[in-house]
């Protein structure tokens, strides 16, 4: 007798004023529009949690979840684990238990570029990579296809031109619906850009890191995005957990990801920063909001920044995220008091 819990699971019927209180946003000069809040499934607790470390009936609770506040859009890749392809596994599990009548209402995406199997095929950004791994993915989730695909990092080695061929390709041969690219510099997005849209498929999204403490987009990305008519979705908008109340009282909280020591370690969360976002947390409260609230607002006052992609390990953070969008305005005031505390 089976033992697998989603064998005996509950049928589940979706909120029917799910898409009620979501802000949608076209991505770029698209026409596809994505939630401003999207859920990632990424190298992170969250990541464990549909990789395998923790029940997979939390990992249906926080996909129902999100799916009942509105949130369309999945975010994966062929690495996320651990192990590696875990999460696109558990991820295809609750797809085929709970949201397969759904899944023209949903937004899936997946990635490759950094290191997945053995040998000289397993990375980077080849024909034969990019193309094998996204086969390898669509047969973990069970989808016939994803919707949108990233190559995952600049490959210093492949020529652009074959890496963008590829990508070409995959959306001709029905695999993917929209590529993106993923950690690109302002130029080589630029060039990737161009060469996509030479091959008739233009450059649907930029995925890169941006926060209140990660400002690199600035510096010219979001003018490359801008002028190339792509969007983006940006990662790790709560610095790893720094932008909200979990750090505030200082130490690292046990179970934390500092607390792990991977991406976000011990070392990072210094009294300089605490004091930054302590005087955040104190500007968000009087805003009406948490400090993750403000700090998702914030990232999202960007025109090309079409969605904010947020980790989770539980459904209220789901919750706490998506009550963001109650209040997405900055007053003059606001911004600049940020830009004193961020230069403190």
């Amino acid at each position: 007798m089976t033992t697998d819990p989603a064998v005996h699971a509950e049928p589940y019927t979706p909120a029917p004023a799910r898409y009620a209180g979501m802000t949608y946003r076209r991505s770029g000069r698209s026409g596809l529009h994505l939630p401003a809040i999207s859920l990632g499934l990424w190298h992170n607790f969250a990541a464990q949690e549909f990789g395998g470390r923790d029940s997979l009936e939390n990992a249906r609770a926080m996909l129902r979840r999100a799916f009942d506040l509105g949130v369309t859009h999945f975010d994966l890749a062929n690495n996320y684990g651990p192990p590696p392809g875990s999460a696109e596994r558990t991820f295809g599990r609750v797809i085929q238990q709970d949201l397969r009548p759904y899944r023209d209402e949903l937004i899936v995406s997946s990635k490759a570029g950094y290191d997945m199997w053995d040998g000289p095929y397993g990375s980077w950004g080849s024909r034969k990579s990019l193309i094998a791994s996204l086969d390898q993915s669509l047969a973990r989730m069970g989808l016939e296809y994803v919707d949108i695909f990233y190559h995952h990092r600049p490959d210093p080695q492949t020529p652009l031109e074959e890496t963008m061929t590829a990508l070409d390709h995959i959306v001709r041969s029905g695999r993917a619906l929209y590529v993106g690219l993923s950690n690109y510099s302002p130029e080589a997005t630029r060039h990737a850009a161009a060469l996509l849209r030479e091959l008739g498929t233009p450059a649907l999204i930029h995925q890169p890191s941006y926060s209140m403490l990660n400002r690199h987009v600035e510096a010219g990305l979001l003018a490359a995005l801008r002028d190339t008519g792509m969007g983006s979705i940006v990662f790790s908008p709560l610095q790893q957990g720094l932008l909200t109340d979990r750090y505030l009282d200082g130490g690292i909280p046990e179970g934390s990801r500092a607390s792990t020591g991977r991406f976000l370690r011990p070392e990072h969360v210094t009294d300089a920063v605490l004091a930054r976002t302590r005087a955040l947390n104190a500007l968000a409260l009087e805003r009406g909001q948490t400090l993750a609230q403000m700090a998702l607002a914030w990232v999202l006052r960007w025109p090309e920044v079409t969605s904010a992609l947020i980790g989770a390990s539980r459904p209220a953070q789901i919750d706490d995220a998506v009550g963001a969008l109650a209040r997405l305005e900055f007053g003059a005031a606001e911004l600049a008091r940020i830009e004193e505390i961020l230069a403190g």
